[in-house]
C-alpha cells in the first residue's frame, strides 16, 4: 500500500497516514497558495519528499493507492463571517478532487473539512464532489465526528470526506475513546531536554496580569494564586465567564477597576453591564484557564490558554502537543506561524480515519452498495443514499 498527499498544509493528516501505513508519502502535490503551510511538513521530512506544484505545470509522477488532503475550508467554516456553500474558497476541494480522481485514480481519496460540509450549507459542495466522483467511477461518504471522541481534550466537530473506487461504500468504525484532560496534556510536554519550541506564546505578560483575573484572585478569593485558583475550578473558564457565572455585577467590577487606576476598563465594565442588561451580548475572548477539556483549539485559544500549575501561557511545544504533532516537529518561523498549528487535523484523530482506509484496502470493512453515505460517529448511525434507478445511472 502506498499513498500521496495533496495540499497537506502543516501535515497532521499526512503524519497520521505515515503512522498507520508505516511509510512516508511517495510525493506531495499542492499549489503555490499553500507553499508557506506545506513547507512546515516538508521541513519535518528534511525536504526528502518530491514536492510538485500543479499550477506550475508539475504532474503526479505515478499512481498510488491512497491520496489524502486537508484542503482549506474557510468557505464552510463557522469562524468565517462570509461562509457559504457557494463560496469560491470551496473551489480548492473541487479542483483537487478533479485532478486526483481523473489523473491519479487512487483506490481512495479522502480529506478533512469543516463540520458544515455535512450540513445543509455544505450541500452545494457535496453535490459537486459527488458528481466528480460519479464521472470517474467513485462513490462518496462523509463521516461526522468530534475530536474528543478520538481521545483529545478538545470538543471540536470534525467532518471527513471519502471517495471510494467502485460502487460500494464501507461502514467506518465508531469511536468513543477516553480523553486525556487538557491539564494533563499540557503537563505531559514537560522535559529537561532543550527544545526551541519552548518559547511562550505570550512571554510579556502572565495570566494573573489580566485585571479581570486579578479581580477574581484578589477580590473574590482573598488573594490566592493562579495554581490555587486552578485547583478550585471544575471546568475550563475565563475571567469574564467566571465573574458572570458567580453572579457578580460588572458595576461592582467597574468600581474595583476605577479604584486601581483602570479607568478605561471601569468604563468598559459599565458598558458590558448595560449591554447585557439590554439583552445584548459581549465579547469574552481573553485568558483561558483550561481544565478537563476545552473548545476548539483555534482563534484566541492558542494565544491565551494558561499552564495549569505555572502562572504563564502555554508554549509552542505544548500547542503542538495539543494537536498530537510529533515530539520532534519544529514549527518554522516560531510564534508568527502559531496559527498554522490550528489549520490542521489532530494526528490521532486522522489516524482513526487512516486505519479505516487501510481496512478498506485490505477488504476488512463491512460494505454497503450505495452512491452516498452520511455517517455520524456522535450518534453511531448512518444514512444511505442509493444510486437512482435510471438508465443513466445504470450506464
Amino acid at each position: 500500500m502506498n499513498y500521496a498527499s495533496i495540499v497537506p498544509l502543516i501535515g497532521g493528516e499526512t503524519i497520521a497516514m505515515e503512522n498507520v501505513f508505516g511509510k512516508r508519502p511517495e510525493y506531495i502535490l499542492s499549489y503555490t497558495d499553500f507553499i508557506a503551510n506545506d513547507s512546515q511538513l516538508l521541513n519535518h521530512y528534511n525536504n526528502s519528499i518530491p514536492y510538485l506544484l500543479l499550477d506550475k505545470g508539475d504532474t503526479a509522477p505515478g499512481r498510488v493507492d491512497v491520496v489524502n488532503t486537508v484542503c482549506p475550508c474557510a468557505g464552510l467554516s463557522s469562524l468565517s463571517p462570509t461562509s457559504s456553500g457557494d463560496s469560491n474558497t470551496n473551489d480548492w476541494m473541487v479542483k483537487s478532487a478533479e485532478y486526483v480522481l481523473e489523473s491519479i485514480q487512487p483506490t481512495v481519496f479522502w480529506g478533512e473539512n469543516a463540520p458544515r460540509l455535512a450540513s445543509r450549507m455544505g450541500e452545494p459542495v457535496v453535490a459537486k464532489l459527488r458528481e466528480i466522483g460519479r464521472r470517474n467511477g467513485y462513490v462518496f461518504s462523509i463521516y461526522k465526528t468530534k475530536s474528543i471522541l478520538h481521545g483529545l481534550s478538545q470538543v471540536r466537530d470534525r467532518s471527513f470526506y471519502f471517495f471510494w473506487k467502485g460502487n460500494s461504500v464501507p461502514i467506518l468504525s465508531y469511536y468513543n475513546r477516553p480523553y486525556m484532560k487538557i491539564e494533563d496534556q499540557i503537563r505531559s510536554s514537560a522535559t529537561n531536554e532543550p527544545d526551541p519550541m519552548f518559547e511562550q506564546v505570550n512571554s510579556k505578560q502572565k495570566p494573573s496580569d489580566n485585571p479581570y483575573y486579578q479581580y477574581i484572585l484578589e477580590e473574590m478569593h482573598g488573594g490566592i494564586t493562579h495554581p490555587e485558583f486552578f485547583q478550585q475550578i471544575e471546568k475550563t473558564t475565563n475571567p469574564l465567564h467566571y465573574i458572570e457565572d458567580k453572579g457578580v455585577s460588572y458595576k461592582d467590577v467597574g468600581v474595583w477597576m476605577a479604584e486601581r487606576g483602570h479607568q478605561k476598563l471601569s468604563e468598559k465594565c459599565n458598558y458590558m453591564f448595560d449591554k447585557l442588561s439590554a439583552g445584548g451580548n459581549i465579547m469574552r475572548k481573553m485568558t483561558e484557564i483550561g481544565k478537563d477539556r476545552i473548545g476548539a483549539f483555534v482563534g484566541h485559544f492558542p494565544h491565551t490558554l494558561c499552564h495549569p500549575d505555572e502562572d504563564r501561557y502555554i508554549n509552542t511545544r505544548e500547542a503542538l502537543d495539543i494537536m498530537k504533532m510529533p515530539k520532534d516537529f519544529i514549527l518554522q518561523g516560531g510564534l508568527k506561524n502559531l496559527n498554522m498549528i490550528c489549520q490542521n487535523v489532530p494526528v490521532t484523530t486522522a489516524m482513526d480515519m487512516a486505519e479505516n482506509v487501510k481496512g478498506f484496502l485490505g477488504g476488512d470493512l463491512q460494505m454497503v452498495e450505495a452512491e452516498y453515505i452520511l455517517q455520524d460517529n456522535k450518534t453511531q448511525s448512518y444514512n444511505i443514499e442509493k444510486a437512482p434507478n435510471t438508465l443513466e445511472a445504470f450506464i
